[in-house]
């Protein structure tokens, strides 16, 4: 009895040793299986390969990869082949990567914790391949932008009026901003769309020569029947306009007129290049009283004191020439039957197809005085311009900024001022005379306007033989000048 329990226990032992064997044979069969293939959890490229040979793990890399993108234009999709972008995978190298890591694993260890149903050390390779940005770059110049884009309209004068109508406004792809999104969309396997960046350009301000038209209409529906002449110029994209017009005829510019008070800005700029810093008490309540007041004693006392007792009003010439404005001439003082120091022939006044009768002592043009405007305006924003380079170190920046607060102070809410908004900064001279007759004949207003758009310069030049009635005068003047800020600051 001993010996048959002793049997049967041997042969269950034997076979639970052949069983283990077998067992163990055929898990390692499998492991040997699963080795050969990539191992659970495996990413290459974002793509899931476990249990997957290398050809096939290559064929569904490719197949992930190969699917197109989508471009996003607004809201324009487009379909995208990442061959035609120049992406290329390096499929190649990534599948040995992946092999060599799963290669490097020790069998036994591995083949132990297999038995032991613990995870094997899966890998995750990065994505390797090449891209062509310039083929990116002129794919989304070529096709999408030269196809999407939209050119914005220009703001337009609004006839009958002294406005304009917004122009719309216009798309453009901003393609160095998209490249990366682009490129983030080719290399990932899940999230294959591209939300273009796109910029919106604003509709341009019409023309200068827009402005020149709807300035005319407006010279044409009012009830002034003489000569305007106008100078505009922006200060930041040194465009300028400057015509000369009446009643429907166009006359070449740079016609003559009696400069009047806006004589006073050279004045302030001679006397100013001859100050020491700070200003002399004496020399700022002079020019307060001349700017602000438009009194003329205090023009002739700054003259006297500062310029030459005699002949101060050359000096005010010569500097006027030798920044170059050719037409602007002081030839005497402002009291009543001060001489005439000098008789002055400029291009202007020697025109035949139209004058003015410009008065002998005070002359300029709308084209000179709006450069002098410039100029003072330039050294007081850089300190350069022309007065650095003729002055030099005569009239400082400050000087040019403390010209420029004067002006600003000539509050008359009249002419070119009364058509401005409520509060915008402008610093101008304006000037006219009661003539021999009686009558007033000429009026000027030139001035920078400061203006949340961009700064400007405006002169304006009016004149009728007969007589110039001022209220005509000062309404068209302020429409005019409403329709240039309208310009500037289209909204």
């Amino acid at each position: 009895m001993k010996i048959n329990k002793f049997n049967l226990f041997r042969w269950i032992a034997i076979f639970l040793l052949v069983s283990s064997l077998v067992l163990m044979v055929i898990q390692l069969t499998r492991f040997s299986r699963l080795r050969a293939g990539f191992s659970p959890g495996t990413r290459i490229a974002g793509i899931a390969v476990g249990g997957l040979d290398q050809q096939q793990a290559a064929e569904r890399i490719t197949q992930a990869f190969n699917i197109p993108i989508e471009l996003v234009y607004g809201d324009q999709q487009m379909q995208v082949k990442p061959s035609q972008l120049g992406f290329e995978l390096d499929i190649t190298a990534m599948i040995a990567v992946a092999d060599q890591q799963r290669v490097t694993l020790p069998f036994w260890s591995s083949f132990w914790g297999y038995l032991w149903n613990r995870s094997l050390n899966a890998s995750d390779t990065p994505l390797q391949a090449n891209i062509d940005e310039n083929r990116i770059r002129n794919f989304l110049m070529d096709e999408i932008a030269s196809r999407y884009d939209q050119v914005p309209s220009s703001s337009i004068p609004i006839p009958g009026t002294i406005n304009f109508q917004v122009g719309s406004p216009g798309l453009i792809l901003d393609i160095e901003k998209s490249l990366p999104i682009v490129e983030r969309a080719l290399q990932s396997a899940t999230e294959r769309s591209a939300l273009l960046v796109i910029g919106e350009v604003s509709p341009p301000r019409p023309s200068l020569d827009n402005l020149e038209v709807l300035l005319k209409q407006i010279i044409d529906r009012s009830k002034f029947d003489g000569l305007t002449e106008m100078f505009i110029l922006d200060l930041k994209k040194r465009e300028e306009l400057n015509f000369a017009y009446e009643r429907g005829v166009s006359y070449d510019p740079g016609i003559s007129f009696t400069a009047a008070s806006t004589i006073k800005i050279p004045i302030m700029t001679s006397v100013f290049r001859r100050l020491g810093e700070p200003t002399p008490q004496m020399a700022a309540d002079l020019m307060i009283k001349m700017v602000e007041r438009s009194e003329n004693p205090p023009a002739d006392t700054l003259m006297e004191v500062f310029l030459d007792p005699n002949i101060g009003p050359m000096f005010i010439t010569q500097d006027m020439r030798e920044i170059g404005l050719q037409n602007t001439f002081l030839a005497g003082h402002f009291y009543l039957g001060a001489p005439l120091l000098q008789r002055y022939s400029t291009p202007a006044n020697q025109r035949f197809d139209y004058t003015t009768d410009p008065d002998v002592y005070n002359q300029t043009t709308t084209a000179d005085m709006g450069m002098l405007l410039d100029d003072i305006y330039q050294c007081a924003q850089t300190g350069g311009g022309t007065f650095a380079a003729v002055f030099g170190e005569d009239i400082s920046q400050s000087e040019c900024q403390l010209i420029i607060t004067y002006l600003t102070q000539n509050k008359i809410a009249v002419l070119l001022q009364a058509g401005l908004p409520d509060g915008t900064n402008f610093g101008h001279k304006h000037g006219w005379i009661t003539e021999g007759d009686g009558l007033i004949h000429t009026i000027l207003d030139a001035g920078i306007v400061f203006s949340p758009n961009g700064d400007y310069v405006v002169v304006i030049a009016m004149y009728q033989p007969t007589q110039l009635i001022f209220d005509v005068a000062n309404l068209l003047s302020a429409q005019l000048s409403t329709a240039i800020y309208n310009y500037f600051n289209i909204s």
